[in-house]
């Protein structure tokens, strides 16, 4: 009760000034009638109060969250099922959602009443343009009675979880390079060229089956040798996706890390749905490899990774080649130094075809003319570093989308620089 009384409005302290007046008055005068009247101004506000206060602890409310995992730029539909559990009617509502900025402004709906064991639904929708994980909650329910009286507030604790991921672009099928390492359109095969089994050979070992015995080899080398099983050659990726600081330019949604990120996760998701055994590597610790038929992790670890100061390539090729095995790598790389297209060359080596889309962040910027060429200059030094250490290039300029990009993946080693440049001045 002291609670409901603390909640009362200005309208409700008003009525207790007044029923105080006219109380004195009507002692002062010796008016009885005076002093019903301040009775009547007394009595409604604190029945007010009680009438809140018993209402306040019967509600029940619960959220859904429809999708909780969506992309940039996409809509998610909040539900609030607000329930009274008590034999009274609720007086007036307010219901307030608690969201980060990032999510826009706190959606507030009034229920005008809600009968005894009555629910209503309300349903508001926020979007996001910027990657992350978003707390949506906790609501705040604002009661009142009919006359205005008094007014309480009661916070629900549960929140729910939006992660906001980045775009995933679809992208045209196209034969890549590395088919021999288990790339490309086929599926799961055997890494025997002769027949159905392995013909690489090991020692016999107590428990073999006697069946599986290489005669040949058995001969060859005095001691008993038996066939290996047959080994699945699964189709390997690796997405690796650059995050220093220096390496990216812009701000915002529309920086070039931002594009670099949306092209991670569309190759990722490219690559895993064509059967791809995937994995996602960058200098910030992120090592994450895809489960069966989700590619949701990793598109997680997307809508978490920023720039970081103090990454740097070495780290890149470091957390890259710890376990490594062969078969594709495609990385989304910001600026390069020549030094550095030289630590990448590190990554060339097992069978492994690397691809590398390589980002002219300076076309992010309006630059004057010298410092355009410049820059220019840089970014194809980079690229002709990296083709000489073997690497596949395709440039990318501000403006470039990746769908009209990803064909390139598949042709030769010529570097390309596509998408429009940005006006000089």
């Amino acid at each position: 009760m002291r609670e409901a009384l603390r909640g009362l409005t200005t309208r409700g302290r008003s009525f207790l000034a007044a029923a105080a007046a006219a109380a004195v008055s009507a002692v002062i005068l010796g008016e009885k009638d005076l002093l019903r009247v301040a009775i009547l101004l007394a009595i409604l506000p604190l029945l007010a109060a009680a009438y809140v206060g018993r209402s306040r602890y019967r509600l029940a409310c619960s959220r859904s969250l429809e999708p909780h995992r969506a992309p940039v730029g996409a809509s998610a539909r909040v539900v609030l099922r607000l329930q009274n559990m008590s034999r009274l009617p609720t007086g007036t509502l307010l219901l307030e959602d608690r969201l980060p900025y990032a999510l826009g402004s706190r959606p507030r709906v009034v229920l005008e009443r809600l009968g005894a064991r009555q629910a209503s639904s309300v349903a508001y929708t926020v979007r996001a343009d910027v990657r992350g994980r978003y707390e949506v909650g906790p609501l705040v329910v604002r009661l009142t009675d009919p006359f205005g009286l008094c007014e309480l507030t009661r916070s629900f604790p549960s929140v729910d979880r939006l992660t906001v991921i980045p775009q995933v672009h679809p992208l045209p099928t196209v034969r890549l390079a590395g088919e021999y390492a288990g790339a490309g359109d086929s599926r799961a095969r055997s890494v025997a060229v002769h027949g159905e089994d392995d013909a690489a050979t090991r020692e016999y070992r107590r428990g073999d089956d006697l069946r599986r015995v290489h005669w040949k080899s058995t001969a060859r080398t005095g001691e008993l040798m038996v066939r290996r099983e047959e080994q699945p050659w699964e189709s390997r990726a690796t997405v690796v996706l650059d995050t220093r600081q220096y390496a990216h330019r812009g701000e915002g949604p529309t920086a070039s890390f931002e594009w670099a990120v949306s092209a991670a996760a569309s190759v990722a998701v490219h690559l895993r749905q064509a059967g791809y055994k995937l994995r996602l590597v960058s200098d910030t610790g992120i090592d994450a490899e895809a489960a069966e038929g989700g590619e949701g992790i990793l598109l997680d670890h997307l809508a978490d990774v920023r720039l970081d100061k103090r990454g740097d390539v070495a780290q890149l090729v470091e957390a890259v080649k710890r376990r490594s095995d062969g078969g594709l790598v495609i990385a989304l790389l910001g600026a390069l130094t020549t030094a550095e297209t030289e630590l990448l060359a590190g990554l060339r080596g097992n069978n492994t075809t690397c691809l590398a889309f390589l980002i002219d962040s300076s076309t992010w910027l309006n630059l004057p003319p010298e410092s355009r060429a410049e820059a220019s200059r840089a970014h194809g030094a980079a690229a002709l570093g990296l083709m000489r250490t073997g690497w596949r290039v395709v440039g990318v300029s501000h403006g470039a989308k990746l769908p009209a990009l990803w064909p390139q993946a598949g042709r030769g080693r010529r570097a390309s620089r596509t998408g429009p440049r940005p006006p000089r001045r």
